[in-house]
């Protein structure tokens, strides 16, 4: 059945939601499209490391001229963050590109107080220079209580080479230790981190660049966001500081969007959002929109060989209890996840509810499939920790996503996201994906006539699931023999959960319940559990509630298509 015009290629809609699912319908995101819920004739490229994004981003802000168009949202952004070099800073680039007459427009969160280790001085200080140069960047805290705008995203819209138009999606801030590249020495610009990630914490992180009809979509998020007329803040303390420092709080407005580019490519590309339930509410999002956790439940429903899953986090027994059913349900699929082994902060607040978060849903995983699911962190060839702050998720070298969400509880319900989601025609850029990122963390280097040795060995999910596995074990025995002879290849380390006691459990559960972990759906919609649901009959299993009783059902429930009632 065609839903509001939309063609459901029978490839496609199987993989992606369709309007109906995302249970949005005051977006203008899936109506900008002719109706349809993604974007076709894209071309899509992953840029592995935030040194690499970086220097596509120096090329792009370099290139903008008179009546071209920059749009960014950020959690947070450093103005003298370098993409390459000296005088490359952030800051300094986007406000040139601004006295050049390139149209600057951006929304960064205003964050909380920097005494709670976040960036508020930082995020205003991006801002000034912007607003001096004559753009416009606002500080935007339209969120609930303790969330964040964790979308991070940057579009360029040329006035006279439409073919060049550009966006940037992904988990990737403009901010400090952001620029490390494949070896993980760490960015020069470094941000504050637990001490066992040393002085310049090494950091693995992907953004995804796109050329074609979907830069469209990208900028229609930003611009639903920016045309929202509710005041930035409702913070009486804010609205002082913002008269007190002349603060800009009145976004000026846009230009018409142009036409979309032209298509160039193979790829469909799918967005998929978190807007929270909040008062007031989102225009574009009233009740609040949970595509991002309705994607993830959809593709993991046709998951049969191998989920490969890079995250910061992995938390949340709900966000667990999906994994965990698709491997219930197929003995013969595998999963691999590859996460920090160590929390960004080290406090006595902040690590014990770091890895109570993950203490319960990863027992969850390997109960639920002795043998198949296996849980990595990683090192540099020094031996430091690699912080993972990828959000990274391929399932059968078909559907790979790529945005600013975790797998947790937060990112699919509290804060607001933006990923994207990819399908390649021919179904072999989520392959190539998964390969790039295996060959890295195996330490198979490529010899400049293509790619690395070895990685044609791990297109049998089965082969890779192995390889990962002993790679890891012997890295393990080396340290564990004293780090005697050569240091074996590879940044792969099994992760080894810590054992909590009675009492942090029992002081880190609230905590990590209300603000490192938080639910931003209404009482009512926790209550019915179907936050993240599109089929329309649901049983409990050992590993939760939240899981369809079938791969094939992928209608939503009569509940969830009735105003209100979200994913």
């Amino acid at each position: 059945m065609k839903v509001r015009g939309e063609s459901l290629d029978p490839d496609v809609s199987g993989w992606f939601l369709t309007t109906t699912q995302r249970d949005n319908p005051y977006t203008r995101l899936d109506g900008h499209s002719g109706g349809l819920a993604w974007s076709k004739g894209n071309h899509a490229r992953a840029l592995v490391h935030g040194a690499t994004y970086f220097a596509e981003l120096l090329k792009v802000l370099t290139a903008v001229g008179p009546g071209d168009l920059v749009l960014f949202t950020d959690w947070r952004g450093d103005p003298d963050e370098r993409l390459d070099g000296p005088g490359t800073e952030i800051g300094r680039l986007l406000a040139g590109a601004a006295s050049r007459g390139v149209d600057v427009r951006g929304l960064v969160w205003r964050s909380h107080q920097d005494r709670f280790k976040f960036s508020a001085a930082e995020n205003r200080r991006l801002g000034g220079e912007i607003e001096a140069a004559g753009g416009q960047c606002l500080l935007d805290q339209r969120v609930r209580p303790l969330g964040s705008h964790h979308q991070k995203l940057v579009v360029v819209r040329h006035r006279d080479r439409p073919h060049d138009d550009v966006a940037y999606v992904g988990g990737i801030d403009l901010s400090h230790s952001r620029r490390d590249d494949a070896r993980h020495f760490g960015d020069p610009q470094a941000q504050p981190m637990s001490s066992v990630y040393g002085g310049r914490p090494p950091w693995h992180d992907v953004q995804l660049e796109i050329r074609g009809p979907a830069v469209g979509l990208v900028e229609m998020v930003f611009r639903e966001r920016w045309e929202d007329p509710a005041p930035l803040s409702r913070n009486p303390v804010h609205f002082l500081g913002e008269r007190l420092l002349g603060e800009d709080r009145h976004p000026r407005p846009l230009p018409p969007q142009g036409p979309d580019p032209a298509p160039v490519g193979r790829h469909t590309v799918q967005l998929l959002r978190t807007y929270p339930s909040r008062r007031p509410g989102y225009p574009f999002a009233p009740h609040g929109e949970r595509s991002v956790a309705r994607g993830y439940i959809k593709a993991l429903g046709r998951a049969r060989s191998l989920v490969y899953l890079e995250d910061q986090y992995l938390w949340s027994e709900e966000v667990a209890s999906v994994f965990c059913r698709a491997l219930q349900r197929h003995p013969g699929l595998r999963m691999v996840a590859v996460i920090p082994g160590h929390p960004d902060q080290d406090g006595r607040t902040s690590a014990p509810p770091n890895f109570l978060g993950r203490e319960r849903p990863l027992d969850m995983l390997r109960r639920a499939a002795p043998g198949r699911f296996a849980v990595y962190s990683l090192e540099n060839e020094n031996g430091t920790p690699i912080y993972v702050h990828a959000k990274v998720c391929i399932v059968d070298d078909t559907w790979a996503c790529i945005g600013s969400d975790n797998t947790n509880r937060r990112s699919w319900t509290h804060d607001s996201e933006l990923s994207c989601a990819v399908l390649d025609e021919e179904r072999g850029w989520a392959r190539s994906l998964r390969l790039e990122l295996a060959a890295e963390h195996l330490g198979l280097h490529a010899d400049g006539a293509g790619s690395p040795p070895g990685t044609e060995l791990l297109g049998d999910p089965v082969a890779m699931f192995e390889e990962f596995r002993a790679s890891a074990q012997r890295l393990d025995a080396w340290h564990g023999a004293g780090r005697r002879g050569p240091r074996p290849t590879g940044q792969l380390r099994v992760y080894r959960q810590p054992r909590l006691s009675w009492f942090t459990r029992a002081w880190s559960r609230p905590l990590y319940r209300t603000v490192f972990d938080p639910d931003g759906r209404t009482p009512m919609r926790r209550l019915r559990g179907h936050y993240k649901r599109l089929a329309p009959a649901w049983r409990s299993s050992a590993v939760g509630s939240l899981c369809p009783v079938g791969p094939g059902n992928d209608r939503p429930p009569v509940e969830a298509g009735r105003k209100g009632d979200g994913a």
